[in-house]
């Protein structure tokens, strides 16, 4: 395979006028029926999309192209499967491999709509579940929606992180980003070991563990971010290379939501409809997790009292370190999908919970955008999110599991946490504008 990848790479080097159609194309052979499981699409993906962050393609470029070959591909598939239903068994691959039709079909009619959100971010079942909600006769209109919102988020997740990459190289870094960075890396990639290891495997004390590993990283960025000068220098210095007018205003409409005294109004509908719905241990863990959060944010902040980048053309009285949107918005989000992953298999719990990071991270990465924050804040706000709501589930989990919410509660609490989002993304924005113009 490495040898097939390096031949298309090079020549996509030798040619970037077709860096486009690649992207196109790759993203919509990784979500086709069948040839999603053949082709190695994810690690392609993410070497067209480093050749595009090198100069060829602008990130939304990437990201447009991206979802939009994400879309075609489940389009085609859920029509071949609302063509041929139960004959679709009979395809040429599908006849010799049924367990992955089996796999697919049992999912979706566990999860239903939530097999297509969360199955976009497991590889075996991405490009097979389209087909099935075609094979089931799920109506196109739902189809469209869940899948507009689900290629989105993994057009992000899968190209974004090429395309950074492609840019750093690119670009006339200071001397030590790239040690700096990779202590960095290799940190998170041990969080993320651990984090996966012990839950795969089951392990009793598996959250305990999580929240301990989330401390000692949290603790070690509070005493080394001076030491991480270059790493944050270079890393601005590249987001704000690729500030743009209409991004500025979608990126403030994303910023908004983490703002304090919106995230706290967000965090008292979503803890107060726990409440109403009588699920008081539910409701303990996610107020636990967003005012714990919130308090030790505040505290922190005040102690190391770190500046703001030089950016901001009407400058924040606060302090950076730690982020608080950063922190708000984890806590948020990571509560939400601990919740969804209640009563599930570990595999599909871990898919809830990086669904929940994603709109975290756009929160999150807004700030560096916008020059409101350095990265290591957002990393330090990152980990005190991720400790406080360790340790809260830890606590709530000590005699017994969280169970399940019923499909009741969910309909009552997805609709109000979506109104209040939405109506906190869309006021107030011309004012922000102006303190973050460059």
């Amino acid at each position: 395979m490495g040898q097939w990848l390096d031949s298309i790479t090079g020549w996509l080097t030798v040619n970037p006028q077709w860096l486009a159609v690649a992207v196109f194309i790759v993203a919509c052979v990784e979500c086709l029926a069948i040839a999603g499981l053949i082709v190695p699409g994810t690690v392609l993906l993410f070497a067209i999309a480093a050749l595009a962050g090198s100069g060829a393609l602008s990130l939304s470029e990437t990201l447009l192209l991206g979802f939009l070959g994400g879309l075609l591909g489940d389009g085609v598939s859920y029509f071949l499967g609302r063509h041929f239903h139960q004959n679709i068994r009979r395809l040429p691959g599908l006849r010799h491999h049924p367990e992955w039709m089996n796999g697919a079909e049992t999912y979706f009619h566990k999860y239903g709509i939530a097999s297509l959100l969360v199955g976009r971010f497991i590889g075996p079942l991405r490009p097979m579940l389209p087909m099935v909600a075609g094979m089931c006769d799920m109506p196109f209109p739902r189809f469209a929606a869940v899948s507009i919102v689900a290629a989105a988020g993994w057009s992000v997740a899968y190209l974004l992180p090429g395309w950074a990459t492609g840019a750093a190289f690119r670009l006339p870094l200071p001397e030590g980003f790239w040690p700096e960075a990779a202590v960095v890396a290799g940190c998170l990639a041990v969080l993320l070991g651990l984090s996966l290891n012990s839950s795969l495997r089951g392990h009793r004390r598996a959250t305990l563990w999580i929240g301990c590993a989330s401390l000692v990283l949290l603790v070690a960025m509070f005493i080394g971010y001076p030491h991480l000068n270059h790493f944050d220098q270079g890393l601005s210095a590249l987001v704000q290379e690729h500030r743009s007018e209409w991004l500025d205003e979608v990126m403030v409409r994303i910023t908004q939501l983490g703002e304090f005294k919106k995230m706290f109004v967000a965090s008292a509908v979503f803890t107060g409809l726990l409440l109403l719905a009588r699920q008081w241990r539910h409701a303990l863990f996610v107020g636990a997790t967003l005012a714990g959060a919130a308090v030790v944010n505040t505290g922190t902040k005040l102690f190391f009292a770190r500046g703001r980048p030089e950016i901001l053309t009407e400058p924040l009285t606060s302090f950076s370190m730690p982020s608080g949107h950063a922190s708000g918005a984890f806590a948020f989000f990571l509560a939400l999908a601990v919740l969804a992953g209640r009563g599930q298999p570990a595999r599909l719990r871990l898919t809830w919970m990086l669904m929940g990071c994603i709109p975290a991270a756009f929160i999150a990465l807004s700030r560096v955008y916008l020059g409101a924050h350095w990265p290591s804040d957002i990393l330090a706000g990152t980990l005190l999110a991720m400790t406080v709501c360790a340790f809260s589930l830890a606590i709530s989990e000590y005699r017994s599991p969280l169970p399940a919410l019923s499909r009741r509660t969910w309909w009552l609490l997805l609709p109000a946490l979506a109104a209040v989002m939405s109506f906190i993304a869309l006021t107030g924005t011309p004012h922000a504008l102006l303190r973050y113009a460059y």
